[in-house]
């Protein structure tokens, strides 16, 4: 019996504490936002973190894109075969692809790649005092380290997307020709026909909810490390799994709202 109420205890500890964080992160979302307007813009900064996220994640995301498209090929081949609608498979590929497929598996490699990194290195300054040292010297540390990395993952993760649209499209297109056997006009006839430009944007505009969404778990989980070496390593782990968990959610929720808007 006493374990039943310690389990409900921690239960209800765990939650309220859950929820506290989830305050503090609002309330340090709320904080940011005035940071993004106020100067120095420091452009150098940006566009070193864009280096960092976003060029140096370049081959990540292109090496995915192929394999995906290349099963998405084959593995809608074995089905749509199966009621003769195999003309169909190129604006399927391509709709689930750029809507859904491209900004959720882009944003889980820049989590893997970047992100992670992100909230090590911002970790490590933590503990080692180099955050307080950078404050001492009268200089915001939120604006000077955190705004330009939130900034670049932003502007990275929908430019990111849309290389693994061209990639991915690219490989299912050339797998139902050349190994499949597929028409290829009547390929692309089907995605001519039935595309709209909406629906590329969709996940082009994820990508940038998306962005902005993991920049800024794995800044605030980084900002905030505690506990020396052992902390940083358990927020890297905090700051993939909360971004992972995050992209998840909220995709189906934007995917839900681009339903009652038909886009």
């Amino acid at each position: 019996m006493t374990h039943i109420f310690t389990f409900i205890g921690s239960t209800i500890l765990s939650f309220l504490s859950s929820l506290e964080k989830f305050g503090a992160f609002i309330i340090f979302q709320i904080q940011l936002i005035p940071l993004f307007f106020k100067r120095p813009f420091r452009v150098k900064q940006i566009f070193e973190q864009l280096e960092n996220i976003g060029v140096n994640t370049f081959w990540v995301i292109a090496l995915t894109a192929l394999f995906t498209g290349m099963v998405e090929a084959v593995q809608l081949f074995q089905g749509f075969s199966k009621f003769g609608a195999e003309s169909f498979m190129g604006y399927t590929i391509f709709i689930s692809i750029t809507k859904e497929l491209a900004p959720v598996f882009s944003a889980l490699m820049l989590i893997s790649r970047a992100i992670s990194a992100m909230a090590a290195e911002l970790g490590t300054m933590r503990v080692t005092e180099q955050i307080d040292a950078i404050e001492t010297l009268a200089v915001d540390s939120k604006k000077y380290l955190l705004i330009p990395r939130i900034v670049a993952s932003t502007i990275a993760l929908p430019l990111l997307v849309v290389v693994f649209d061209f990639v991915s499209n690219l490989s299912a297109f050339l797998i139902s020709w050349l190994m499949l056997d597929m028409n290829p006009v009547s390929y692309t006839d089907t995605i001519k026909q039935l595309l709209s430009f909406s629906e590329i944007g969709t996940g082009i505009l994820k990508g940038l909810v998306f962005g902005y969404m993991v920049g800024s778990i794995g800044a605030f989980v980084g900002y905030h490390t505690k506990g020396g070496a052992k902390g940083v390593g358990e927020s890297t782990t905090k700051a993939v799994v909360l971004s992972a968990i995050s992209i998840f959610i909220a995709n189906y929720f934007l995917s839900a709202i681009f339903m009652i808007l038909d886009w």
